[in-house]
């Protein structure tokens, strides 16, 4: 019994708790906020980047991810902007892994545009990399073109394949836009499934400031879901990986459907995770301001004593959810950050 006591004292003093009594055992880390596409819904075709001497180092990236890990996290995301341009990016994957083969981390996953995976799909397999998510709105070149700016279809249909070729299982993100790929949508689950990867549909989200108006992009997934019941089977899953997304399996395909609603209906009261960027800023909620510096805490001491206060004093201020709302009057975004500055 004695045993047993420790072994739950040791499992709470390693647990992150938020106020809610939610379990914070999933992170996000932006480790940059450029991208060599510029999607019309995420960024400005100009945007300002931080200047690379306020990024964290991959040593630093490397010292605060395992704080986490060490603190509780299970599962590790990589995101951006594009997670594969930046410089060295491998070394830290490499230098992460060594938690996947202690076992205190249980997954070790990146979200990418697919631009650079033909080069990087077989070492990401090789050092433990077992899925990603890849962000794709559509199938059609020119579309695709028009949606990046700067993107390559073709390059990203080579690196999807590299990265299934390696073993890798690749999950497929789209945001909804109305106007552009709703009507796409249907052939897209098709195409998806027909090679063995799952789609999430994703509703556009309020951050930051484009060049578009976002009430003319904006679908509520709802009307989506209600318009794909007239041409497939939705059967309601319990199916989970960890992240927000609600999943149907479409009896005609044999696959998945994940819906993420951050707008229609929120998914704020099993939220797991949180939000790390480049510059060591922890972001408690994606549709909230307030953040904690951490950057401060790990470069004033050699030891984690002072970060690992900090986690512990921004965990314990996470809000219940966010206030996503689409200003319609005023076409604000609901949060003045983009989203590659947060990582998707």
């Amino acid at each position: 019994m004695d045993h047993l006591a420790a072994f739950d004292q040791t499992a709470t003093q390693t647990s992150m708790i938020d106020p809610f009594g939610r379990t914070i055992s999933y992170l996000r880390v932006s480790v940059t906020d450029r991208c060599d596409f510029r999607c019309t819904y995420c960024m400005s075709e100009h945007m300002t980047f931080l200047p690379r001497k306020e990024l964290l180092t991959l040593e630093e990236l490397d010292r605060l991810c395992t704080a986490f890990i060490e603190k509780g996290v299970k599962r590790l995301r990589l995101t951006g902007g594009e997670p594969l341009v930046r410089k060295n990016i491998m070394h830290l994957i490499s230098e992460l892994s060594r938690h996947l083969r202690s076992g205190a981390l249980e997954e070790l996953t990146l979200t990418t545009n697919g631009s650079q995976l033909a080069r990087f799909a077989r070492e990401l397999a090789d050092l433990g990399v077992k899925r990603i998510n890849v962000s794709l709105d559509t199938l059609d070149a020119a579309k695709f073109k028009a949606i990046t700016r700067w993107g390559d279809l073709s390059r990203v249909m080579e690196g999807i394949d590299a990265a299934r070729d390696a073993g890798i299982k690749v999950k497929l993100n789209a945001v909804a836009l109305k106007g552009f790929n709703d009507l796409e949508i249907p052939h897209m689950i098709r195409w998806a499934h027909g090679r063995g990867m799952d789609l999430t549909l994703i509703e556009t989200m309020p951050m930051g400031e484009i060049d578009l108006d976002r009430t003319d992009q904006y679908l509520p997934l709802s009307l989506l879901r209600a318009k794909l019941r007239e041409e497939f089977t939705l059967n309601d899953i319990p199916y989970k990986t960890g992240g927000p997304a609600r999943y149907v399996e479409i009896s005609e395909t044999g696959g998945r459907v994940g819906f993420i609603t951050p707008m229609t209906h929120n998914f704020c009261e099993s939220c797991n995770r949180v939000r790390l960027t480049c510059t060591g800023t922890l972001y408690m909620c994606l549709g909230q301001e307030d953040a904690a510096d951490l950057r401060e805490p790990l470069r004033a001491s050699e030891g984690n004593e002072l970060l690992s206060s900090a986690i512990d004093e921004a965990i314990g201020r996470k809000p219940k959810g966010h206030d996503f709302i689409i200003d319609r009057r005023h076409n604000r975004p609901a949060v003045s950050r983009h989203m590659s500055v947060t990582g998707g």
